[in-house]
C-alpha cells in the first residue's frame, strides 16, 4: 500500500484502522505439511466410513488395530522464497538444454476500455484529461482454486460493468470534455500486481496514458453489504493536505453526493483523519498525488466476514433464487442484490457523467438490473450459461467452467479475465456489419480504425429454428495490458517496492487411504524380518563356503583312470 514511514507513517501497519478484524492471516502462514480440501461427497464418505469402521472407540474402550490412516502427497519444487526459486530457475534456463523451472511469477492481464476511443499503441496528448474508474477482478482463499470472491471482487466489478454500460447509453457522451477509462485490475490480492504494473508502464511511457493525464480516480471496492443503503466515500488524508488536491477531492465528493439524489443510495464521507482502505488507488498515490475516492459498504471494519475466504459465496451477498427455477430462468431472474447493485451503478455512472463535464439532466442514465442479474449469475453461480456462450469467441468455449473462481494463477489469461473482457465489449461495444474474414482481419478493411478499436467475432445466440448459432462482429475500445509485477522484468526478486509473489510448480497432488497395524505387530514383524534376514545371510554364507561339495558334478561311472 501507500502508507509507510515515508508517506503517512501514522497510518502505516493499520495503526489507525484495522480493516479486517476477524481475519486470522491463515492463508499467509507457512505449513510444513499438506492440507487438502475434498468437495466430492463420495470421497469424503469413503474417508468417514474408514474412520468409523476402524478408529471410533467401541463401548468406551480404545479403538483396536488396524486403524485407518491417510497419506497426502503434495510435492512442491520451489523452496525457501521467491529469490531462491527464481534464481534457480534463471540458472537452469541459462545453462541447461532442458531447464527445469521450479516456480513462476503470478501473471495475468488487466482489462481496460475508454469512453472515447484512443490509440492503444500511441500516446494521449498531455493536455487531455482522463477519469479512471477502477476495480479488482481477482480473489483468493486458503485453497488454491477455490476463490468465489462474491463480496471481495465480483459485486464490485459487476457494478463497474453496469455503470460502464449505463454511461455508454447516454445520448451525448461523445460531447463530454474528459475521457473516462474503465479499468479492471488483476492480481490485486497479491500486493497490487495489476495496478502497480499499470503505474509502472505509465511512468515508463509503455501505456497510452501518462500519470499527468489522470484528472481523478474513482474506485469501487466492496459495495454489496450496505447498512441502510449507505455507501461510504474514502479519501486519502495525506494528499488532501495539498490545497489543489483538496479542492478537486471536495468537488468529487460533492458530485457523488448530488448524484445519489433520487436513488436508493445514501453517500457519506468517512472521517477525514482516516486512511484509505486496501485499494488499487494506493498504488497510484505512491507515484503522484491524484484526487480520488474509494467507495465501500463499510466506514471502518469490513462488513464482509469472509474476506478472501472460500465462504465468500453468493449466499454471503444474499443472492438467492426461488426454488424450482431452471438455469435459464435463474439467469434472467432479477434478485434484490441485483437491484441494489444497479442503484450503486446508476449513482456512479451519473457522477462520472458530471465529472467528465456533462451538463444535461442525468435522470436518463440508469443501470439495468437485468444485466446485473445476468452477470451475478454468470460470475457467481454458473459461467457456462447461454448469455456468456453468446458473447465469447468460438475458440474460447473451454473457459466456461461450471464453478466460477477468480484466482489470478500463472497461466493467463484466466477465465475471469476473458469473460470481463467480452462482457465489457458486449455492454459498451457496437455490432458492426462485417464478415468473419473482415472481423478477424480488420487491418484489411477500409475505415476500420484498427489502432482505435478492437474487433471480436463472437458466437452469438442460438438460432430459434435450428441448433446453430448466429455469430456477429463486435467493435469496442476494450484492451488488455499485462499484469505482471515489474519486479520480474527488473529481475529484482527481493523487491520491497513491487509484488514478488510466485507459485511453485508441483507434481501430481494425490492421497491414499490404508490400514496401519499396531506398534506391537510392527515390532514383531520387524524382529521376524531381521531373524529371517540373518538366517538367510548365514545360510547363504555356508552354502557359498561348501559350494564345491554341494554343487560338484557326480563322477561318471564309466570313466577309467590309468
Amino acid at each position: 500500500g501507500v502508507y509507510s514511514k515515508d508517506y503517512g507513517p501514522q497510518f502505516a501497519h493499520c495503526n489507525t484502522t484495522v480493516w479486517n478484524p476477524v481475519g486470522s492471516g491463515l492463508s499467509y502462514e507457512d505449513f510444513d505439511f499438506p492440507i487438502f480440501l475434498l468437495e466430492d461427497a463420495n470421497e469424503t464418505q469413503v474417508i468417514k466410513q474408514c474412520y468409523q469402521d476402524h478408529n471410533v472407540p467401541r463401548e468406551g474402550s480404545v479403538p483396536e488395530y488396524p486403524l485407518c490412516a491417510m497419506q497426502l502427497f503434495s510435492h512442491m519444487h520451489a523452496v525457501t522464497s521467491t529469490v531462491t526459486c527464481m534464481r534457480r530457475s534463471s540458472l537452469q534456463s541459462t545453462f541447461s538444454i532442458n531447464p527445469e523451472v521450479v516456480c513462476d511469477p503470478l501473471l495475468d492481464y488487466n482489462v481496460w476500455s475508454t469512453l472515447h476511443p484512443i490509440n492503444s499503441s500511441g500516446k494521449v496528448e498531455p493536455e487531455k484529461e482522463v477519469i479512471i474508474v477502477a476495480t479488482r477482478i481477482d480473489s483468493h482463499s486458503f485453497f488454491w482454486n477455490i476463490a468465489p470472491g462474491a463480496e471481495s471482487a465480483v459485486t464490485s466489478f459487476v457494478t463497474h460493468l453496469a455503470a460502464a454500460e449505463a454511461l455508454h447509453k447516454a445520448s451525448d457522451v461523445h460531447l463530454l470534455q474528459r475521457n473516462i477509462m474503465f479499468t479492471f485490475f488483476q492480481g490485486e490480492t497479491f500486493d497490487y500486481i495489476g495496478s502497480s504494473r499499470m503505474v509502472y508502464d505509465m511512468e515508463k511511457d509503455k501505456f497510452p496514458l501518462r500519470l499527468d493525464n489522470i484528472y481523478s480516480f474513482v474506485e469501487l471496492n466492496q459495495v454489496a453489504l450496505r447498512n441502510n443503503s449507505v455507501l461510504w466515500m474514502h479519501t486519502d488524508p495525506v494528499s488532501r493536505m495539498n490545497h489543489s488536491v483538496e479542492a478537486q477531492v471536495r468537488n468529487l465528493l460533492d458530485i457523488l453526493s448530488n448524484s445519489s439524489s433520487g436513488a436508493n443510495v445514501t453517500l457519506k464521507e468517512a472521517e477525514y483523519s482516516q486512511p484509505l482502505p486496501p485499494s488499487s488507488f494506493q498504488r497510484f498515490l505512491r507515484a503522484r498525488h491524484i484526487p480520488g475516492v474509494v467507495l465501500t459498504d463499510h466506514e471502518t471494519a469490513f462488513q464482509n466476514r469472509y474476506y478472501q475466504s472460500m465462504y465468500d459465496t453468493p449466499e454471503n451477498v444474499r443472492v438467492q433464487y426461488p426454488e424450482g427455477l431452471s438455469p435459464e430462468e435463474m439467469l434472467e431472474y432479477v434478485t434484490d442484490t441485483a437491484k441494489s447493485l444497479a442503484e450503486v451503478a446508476t449513482v456512479v455512472a451519473r457522477a462520472l457523467y458530471r465529472l467528465a463535464g456533462g451538463a444535461n439532466d442525468t435522470s436518463a442514465i440508469q443501470a439495468d438490473p437485468k444485466t446485473v442479474s445476468r452477470m451475478l449469475y454468470g460470475f457467481l453461480i454458473k459461467m457456462n450459461n447461454s448469455w456468456f456462450q453468446s458473447i465469447i469467441k468460438p475458440d474460447l468455449k473451454g473457459i466456461l467452467g461450471d464453478v466460477p473462481q477468480h484466482y489470478v494463477a500463472v497461466s493467463s489469461p484466466v477465465n475471469t479475465t476473458y469473460l470481463v473482457q467480452y462482457v465489457l465489449a458486449n455492454l459498451t461495444g457496437t455490432v458492426v456489419n462485417l464478415t468473419k474474414e473482415e472481423c478477424l482481419n480488420p487491418e484489411k478493411t477500409p475505415n476500420s480504425e484498427r489502432e482505435l478499436y478492437d474487433y471480436a467475432w463472437v458466437q452469438g445466440s442460438l438460432d430459434p429454428n435450428s441448433t446453430s448459432r448466429v455469430p456477429y462482429c463486435v467493435r469496442s475500445t476494450v484492451h488488455l495490458s499485462k499484469a505482471l509485477s515489474p519486479a520480474f522484468e527488473l529481475r529484482q526478486w527481493g523487491s520491497t517496492e513491487y509484488s514478488t509473489w510466485t507459485e511453485s510448480r508441483w507434481k501430481e497432488i494425490r492421497a491414499r487411504i490404508f490400514l496401519v497395524a499396531s506398534k506391537e505387530l510392527e515390532i514383531i514383524t520387524l524382529v521376524v524380518g531381521i531373524v529371517i534376514l540373518v538366517f538367510s545371510l548365514l545360510a547363504t554364507y555356508f552354502i557359498n563356503a561348501k559350494a564345491d561339495i554341494l554343487f560338484s558334478l557326480p563322477r561318471d561311472p564309466g570313466a577309467v583312470a590309468y
